[in-house]
């Protein structure tokens, strides 16, 4: 059993890594398209931020919500070390070919539908002797934001950009263009800041359930803070994976995020980032594990909009809408068809 939770651990931060290439384009997309900063430039600069949104979770904001939802979206009579591996694979598998076809889907979905997928198949069911599998009052507001998310970050980029063109409407245009260039450094960052600090705790709560259970065949009793307290090394290494992740960049994804959506000015990338930061700051302090992808499309729309809805290519929004909703089914019966065949051998 303690191989299978070390094999766990290594996948759990394999997904993060993949998180962090697969999710790069979500903060770097728009600073790239407006040659702000080169691509390595840019990769560069957000997997920092990725990093650096560990002390802003442990010491500023002072706990792990988000990780402590994921951990408990299963309720735990049905967690076991061969539904979370089960869960993993599929997570990984959809993660992988998402990013090879260029979608940007979310990889908090993928794991949460991976981890719902595998238990559901392990109790054969969605209950068990009366007891629920899925922990409705941490999942349907996951569900929710779907929605919420990419609606929320459209309107406040909406809101945002409609502001800054009405107090910039006498300023000279190449001097405005020059700030907003400057303006975009800080407005990836704070976005690289919600990024880390949002996905890289849904692999901590993944890997906080893993040893939970374990601990529990060894007659111990763990919350998920006591967790937290005793394997401090798991969430520093989950932010560690995801900024490396960050540095390997996602071209096939920048080049949707950045240019396919909507063309992006300057003043127009800080907007989107503004807004998808602020949205996914809102969400960590609620608990709510959001997909950074869903933000930052939601808000790149809301930023096109502006000029007028034709400025949105609804075609490639729609195909985007299609892989949102998608995810969190197809993850889910992939980790179902893993947890069988994983049996077989364990």
């Amino acid at each position: 059993m303690f191989t299978l939770l070390v094999i766990i651990i290594v996948l759990a931060f394999v997904f993060d890594y993949i998180n962090g290439f697969h999710d790069a384009a979500n903060s770097i997309a728009t600073i790239v398209s407006t040659k702000v900063l080169t691509p390595f430039q840019a990769v560069l600069w957000a997997a920092v931020f990725n990093f650096a949104a560990f002390f802003i979770s442990k010491y500023l904001i002072g706990e792990f919500k988000i990780g402590n939802t994921i951990a408990k979206s299963v309720n735990e009579n049905f967690i076991t070390l061969e539904v979370i591996f089960a869960g993993l694979l599929a997570a990984i598998t959809w993660n992988l070919i998402t990013w090879w076809f260029g979608i940007p889907s979310s990889s908090s979905h993928t794991l949460l539908g991976g981890f719902m997928g595998a238990a559901l198949a392990h109790a054969g069911g969605f209950s068990e002797n009366g007891i629920d599998v899925v922990n409705y009052a941490k999942v349907i507001p996951t569900f929710l934001f779907i929605f919420f998310a990419p609606l929320l970050g459209m309107i406040i980029a909406f809101i945002i950009t409609i502001l800054i063109v009405h107090l910039c409407k006498r300023a000279n245009p190449y001097k405005a263009e020059s700030w907003f260039k400057k303006l975009q450094l800080v407005s990836s960052a704070a976005f690289s800041l919600g990024h880390g600090g949002n996905d890289a705790q849904k692999v901590m709560g993944i890997i906080g359930a893993a040893i939970i259970y374990y601990e529990s065949t060894l007659g111990v009793q763990m919350s998920f803070n006591e967790f937290v307290v005793h394997y401090s090394w798991v969430p520093f290494c989950s932010f560690l994976a995801i900024g490396l992740g960050t540095m390997s960049g996602g071209w096939k994804i920048v080049k949707t995020m950045g240019t396919r959506i909507t063309k992006v000015t300057p003043l127009e990338g800080v907007s989107a980032e503004t807004a998808g930061a602020i949205t996914l700051f809102l969400t960590e302090k609620l608990g709510i594990p959001v997909s950074t992808t869903h933000t930052i499309t939601g808000s790149i729309i809301g930023v096109g909009a502006t000029k007028r809805l034709s400025a949105v290519r609804w075609g490639v929004t729609v195909n985007l809408l299609w892989a949102w909703i998608l995810t969190i089914p197809v993850s889910a019966l992939m980790a179902a068809l893993f947890y069988y065949i994983v049996k077989l051998f364990i």
